[in-house]
């Protein structure tokens, strides 16, 4: 990892939902959780959860604290917006860009015209708000390549990508450039909301569960995480970061930005999620283009695991949670004693891990009904997502099958549903049917995916301690 120094002013924040033992000295949290411990001169600096770089030792120990993943940036200062160029692929949605273009009052732009039946040769109308500038490729070459276009024209340090069906909404550039005071940030990128979140019962599951929108909960991007990647809808990044890691993958018409955020990371850079910008999307409302979109974006999963070995998992847990839920799924007295002794294993397992902390009892008790309830919800997603053909075959078969199959459906849609409720959205019945047909879209994508590759490294599950 690039270990950049913190400057000084910059702060960080222990997470909300983060543990504290022994004054402080241990946290426990992150994810996957893990336990970190201080020095007590390192625990003293955090104070009430908050600590502020003033010199060297208080910016290791800040930046410790971020790629641990259980504190939060602040920071004080941020670039100017005229360091940004905010980029543009095009292709057939004149209409889109001319709804974009007055949001960008006083940046510079570039559109890349990729290939449309009627080429952009002149910067569309825009009331003088932006200063606009067309590329143009002849032949359509997909929007990574287009985007590579623009970056390589760009001369200012950091450029915005956003594509032609968004609006960004205000303080949408301010919110992210902040993070770039850390010189070790490479990205950052905004909420993607819905545009017209009442357009229909797609639009308002769209609104609620849109695959662009990745939740209020800020947090640092990584393979793993509850922010897993960021789209490329609207990213904010810095040029030099992109250019030493070769842009956008112009061979992947589908998930290159998950491959872009991976590739990044591993070259040590660090990657930010601020749910405070926000960039309003067009989401596809008619079921055909809706449905389509959910298969195409299945259809990345194959790729990826070949580009990204063991970091596409649709099931990821230690050999003793799955266990246990395995053998809990059962439903037989046999398989629920047997999920318990697994559990009790991980608990004595736990303990010895927190045997210095108060309550080590407690805390193993906690963590490891956590890791249960997680592995639980991970194994019905994926039945219901990723391996629908299987377990639709097996339910042919089997009538045993089929109730749980029903259950699970039904169960896992209306946690779905609560989990993920927005105001004016869908009740918990018809967010289940969508949910449902995202889900059988998905996974009809992958599998397609997988056959085209011939590899069916996007369908194993990771095993991980």
């Amino acid at each position: 990892m690039r270990q950049a120094r913190l400057p000084d002013g910059f702060g960080v924040r222990i997470d909300p939902k983060v543990r504290t033992f022994s004054g402080g000295r241990v946290l426990i949290g992150g994810s996957p959780t893990r336990m970190l411990k201080l020095a007590p001169t390192a625990a003293a600096m955090i104070g009430d959860g908050y600590l502020k770089v003033v010199d060297t030792q208080s910016a290791q120990v800040a930046r410790h604290l971020l790629d641990s993943g259980v504190a939060n940036p602040r920071p004080m200062s941020s670039p100017s917006n005229q360091d940004v160029t905010v980029v543009i692929p095009l292709h057939n949605n004149i209409a889109g860009l001319n709804r974009l273009l007055p949001a960008l009052r006083g940046l510079s732009v570039i559109v890349v015209d990729d290939g449309s039946d009627d080429p952009v040769t002149t910067p569309p109308c825009c009331d003088g708000r932006a200063e606009v500038r067309v590329l143009r490729h002849p032949t359509a070459l997909g929007p990574a390549a287009a985007r590579n276009t623009g970056m390589a024209a760009a001369t200012t340090e950091y450029v915005a990508f956003l594509d032609s069906d968004v609006v960004p909404r205000l303080g949408w550039l301010e919110a992210m450039l902040g993070h770039f005071s850390d010189p070790a940030v490479a990205m950052a990128a905004p909420r993607i909301v819905a545009l017209q979140p009442d357009a229909g019962a797609i639009a308002r599951y769209e609104h609620a569960r849109s695959s662009l929108d990745l939740g209020r909960k800020e947090g640092a991007v990584r393979a793993g995480s509850p922010v897993s990647y960021v789209p490329s809808a609207a990213m904010l990044v810095r040029r030099r970061a992109l250019e030493e890691c070769g842009g956008f993958d112009a061979e992947m018409h589908v998930a290159e930005d998950v491959d872009l955020c991976w590739r990044l990371h591993a070259a040590g850079w660090r990657l930010r999620y601020e749910p405070i910008a926000n960039v309003a999307h067009d989401h596809r409302v008619s079921f055909r283009k809706w449905f389509g979109r959910k298969l195409f974006y299945g259809t990345g999963a194959a790729p990826l695991a070949l580009r990204h070995e063991g970091l596409v998992p649709p099931v990821a847990m230690s050999p003793l949670t799955l266990l246990a839920v395995l053998l809990a799924a059962t439903c037989t007295r046999l398989g629920l004693a047997g999920s318990l002794v697994a559990q009790l294993v991980t608990v004595i397992r736990l303990r010895r891990t927190f045997r210095e902390l108060d309550q080590p009892t407690r805390i193993s008790v906690v963590l490891a009904a956590q890791g249960f309830a997680g592995g639980v919800w991970q194994l019905a997603s994926a039945m219901c997502r990723h391996y629908w053909p299987v377990t639709l075959l097996a339910a042919l078969v089997s009538s045993r099958v089929r109730r749980a199959l029903l259950a699970v459906a039904v169960a896992e849609g209306l946690a779905d549903w609560f989990t993920h409720r927005e105001p004016g959205g869908l009740g918990p019945v018809r967010h289940t049917v969508f949910k449902r047909m995202d889900d059988v879209a998905y996974g009809t994508g992958l599998w397609r995916g997988a056959i085209a590759e011939r590899s069916m490294a996007a369908l194993k599950p990771r095993l991980r301690g």
